[in-house]
C-alpha cells in the first residue's frame, strides 16, 4: 500500500489590474486633481500680488499739485513710497508685465506726467536767454515726477516694443514732446533720455517722432520764439544724424535746409547754438557738398545788431571752413570774406549784460536818452569789449584760412586787406589794432610780398574809384548847368 503525501495546495495567482481605458482615465483624473490642488496656492498668491500692484497703481493715479494747502503731506509721502515700490517692481521683474497691470500702469504715468505747465517766468521773447541752470521756476511736483519718469524709462527699456505699442501711441508721444517746454532743466534732462530711448527702440514710430520734433522747431522759429527745450531736442537730433548712412536721404537734406539753417535766426540762439552747430557739422562731415548750402544759409540769417550771435556765428563759420573742399571755398570766398571783414571792422565797443537794477538816473521819465547818466552796480554786469572784431581777427589769424583766401580769388583777399588797413588807421581800440598788426605780420611771413602787393593794388583801385567819382560829379554839374539854361528859356515874361 502506498503512503499518501500531504502536499499543500497550489496558491492561485493574483489577478493584475486590467489596464483598461477607464483605469487610465481614473489615474489621470487623480494626478490632475493633485496638481490643481498644488497650484492653487501659487495662483492665489499671484492673484494677491496682482491685486496689490493694482491697488498701488490706483493710489498713484491720484495727482498732488504740491501747491494746494489742503493736500496732506503724509499722503504725498505715502504716494512717493508707493511710486518707489512700483519702480523697484519694474526694475526687478524679469517676466513680461501682464496686460492687466500694463494698461493701468501706463494710464497712471500719463495722469502724472501730462499736466498743464506753469506760466513762464520770462514773459518776453528773451525768455530763451535765461540761464539753463536756473531753476527759479522748478516743477512743484518734482519729488513725484522724478520717480514717474524713472518708471517710464525702465518700462520702455525692459518691455518689448510690440507689447507697448497699444499703450504708447501717437497721442502719448505728442503729449510727451510738449513737456519739453518745461522750465525745469531737471525734467527736460530725464525727459530727453526717455524720448531718445523710445526713438531708439520703437522703430515704427521714428518717422512720426521726427516730424513732430520738426513741427516744434518750425513753430519756435516762425511763430513763438519761446521754447525751453530746443537744445534738448537738438541733442536728440545730433545722435540721430550721427547714425545717418551715406548718401544722406533727400528727406534729411530738406530737414537741414528748412529747419536747422533757419534755427540760426531767433534771438535766443546762444542758448542752443552748441547743439545746433554739432548737428550742422555732422551733415557737412558726412557730405561736404552740403557745406555751400549751410554757409550761404548762415550768411542769409546774419544778425545786424546782436553782437553775441555774431561771435557765435563767426566761430561756426571757422569750423565749417575747415571741412570744406578748396573748390567749394573758392565759390564762397568772396561773400564769406566780406562778412568776416564786416565783423573785423565792427565798432560795437561795449555790450552790457545787465543782471541787476538801475540804481540812479537823472532822467527816469525817459530811460536811456542821449544825455542820461546811469549808475549801475558793478557786481551786476559784465563788460564785453570789441568781442566781434577780436573774434574775426582770430579767424584771420588761422594760417589755413588765410592761405585758402589768398589762393581763392584776388577780390576776396583784397576785401580782407582793406578791412585790416581800415582797422590799423581808424579803429579806436588799441587791442584790436595790435591784433590786426599781428595778423598782418603773419600774412607777410606766410607769403612775402602778398600783403604789400595787395595794398598797392587796393590803392590803385581806390584811386580809380575816386577819379570815377570826380568825373561823375563833373558830368552832373554840366547836366545841371544845361538844365538851368533850358529852364530860363521857357520862363514866360509876366503880362
Amino acid at each position: 500500500m502506498g503512503v499518501e503525501r500531504n502536499t499543500p495546495p497550489k496558491a492561485s495567482p493574483k489577478k493584475r489590474p486590467t489596464t483598461t481605458l477607464q483605469y487610465l482615465f481614473d489615474l489621470d483624473s487623480k494626478s490632475h486633481g493633485n496638481s490643481h490642488f498644488g497650484n492653487g496656492g501659487k495662483r492665489s498668491s499671484l492673484d494677491s500680488e496682482k491685486e496689490e500692484l493694482l491697488s498701488v497703481i490706483t493710489y498713484c493715479t491720484l495727482v498732488f499739485t504740491f501747491t494746494d494747502p489742503s493736500e496732506s503731506p503724509s499722503q504725498q509721502e505715502l504716494k512717493r513710497v508707493k511710486l518707489t515700490k512700483l519702480l523697484s517692481f519694474v526694475k526687478s521683474t524679469k517676466k513680461p508685465i501682464h496686460e492687466q497691470i500694463l494698461s493701468p500702469l501706463v494710464s497712471m504715468l500719463a495722469a502724472n506726467l501730462f499736466r498743464p505747465l506753469s506760466p513762464s517766468s520770462y514773459p518776453s521773447v528773451i525768455c530763451d536767454l535765461a540761464d539753463e541752470e536756473d531753476t527759479s521756476n522748478p516743477a512743484p511736483a518734482w519729488p513725484h515726477l522724478q520717480i514717474v519718469y524713472e518708471i517710464l524709462f525702465r518700462l520702455v527699456h525692459n518691455t518689448d516694443a510690440k507689447a507697448l505699442r497699444d499703450h504708447i501711441d501717437h497721442s502719448f508721444l505728442h503729449n510727451l514732446l510738449s513737456l519739453f517746454q518745461s522750465e525745469d532743466p531737471r525734467e527736460r534732462e530725464i525727459l530727453k533720455n526717455v524720448y531718445h530711448r523710445i526713438y531708439s527702440k520703437f522703430t515704427f514710430y521714428r518717422s512720426f517722432m521726427r516730424k513732430t520734433m520738426n513741427d516744434a522747431f518750425l513753430q519756435y522759429v516762425f511763430e513763438t520764439e519761446r521754447h525751453y527745450g530746443i537744445g534738448d531736442l537738438l541733442e536728440i537730433w545730433g545722435s540721430i544724424i550721427n547714425g545717418f548712412t551715406i548718401p544722406i536721404k533727400e528727406e534729411h537734406k530738406i530737414f537741414l535746409m528748412r529747419v536747422l539753417i533757419p534755427l540760426h535766426k531767433p534771438k535766443g540762439l546762444q542758448v542752443y547754438h552748441r547743439q545746433l552747430a554739432y548737428c550742422v557739422s555732422q551733415f557737412v562731415q558726412k557730405e561736404p557738398v552740403l557745406g555751400e548750402i549751410v554757409i550761404r544759409g548762415i550768411l542769409k540769417y546774419w544778425p545786424i545788431t546782436n553782437c553775441q550771435k555774431e561771435v557765435l556765428l563767426v566761430g561756426e563759420l571757422e569750423e565749417l571752413v575747415e571741412i570744406l573742399d578748396p573748390e567749394q571755398f573758392r565759390k564762397l570766398a568772396l561773400p564769406l570774406c566780406t562778412q568776416i571783414t564786416r565783423c573785423l571792422n565792427s565798432w560795437n565797443s561795449q555790450l552790457w549784460e545787465i543782471k541787476g537794477e538801475i540804481m540812479q538816473s537823472n532822467m527816469m521819465h525817459d530811460p536811456f536818452p542821449s544825455n542820461c547818466i546811469v549808475l549801475i552796480d558793478p557786481k551786476s554786469l559784465k563788460l564785453l569789449q570789441t568781442q566781434v572784431s577780436e573774434r574775426a581777427l582770430y579767424v584771420l589769424n588761422n594760417e589755413q584760412f588765410m592761405k585758402m583766401a589768398g589762393e581763392a580769388t584776388p577780390d576776396a583777399f583784397l576785401v580782407i586787406v582793406k578791412g585790416m588797413e581800415k582797422n590799423l588807421k581808424w579803429h579806436w581800440s588799441k587791442s584790436v589794432r595790435q591784433l590786426t598788426e599781428t595778423v598782418k605780420m603773419m600774412v607777410e611771413e606766410m607769403a612775402p610780398g602778398l600783403y604789400s602787393r595787395s595794398v598797392i593794388n587796393l590803392e590803385l583801385r581806390e584811386s580809380a574809384a575816386r577819379q570815377q567819382e570826380i568825373e561823375r560829379r563833373e558830368k552832373w554839374r554840366k547836366i545841371e548847368m544845361v538844365a538851368g539854361q533850358n529852364q530860363n528859356q521857357f520862363i514866360q515874361p509876366p503880362d
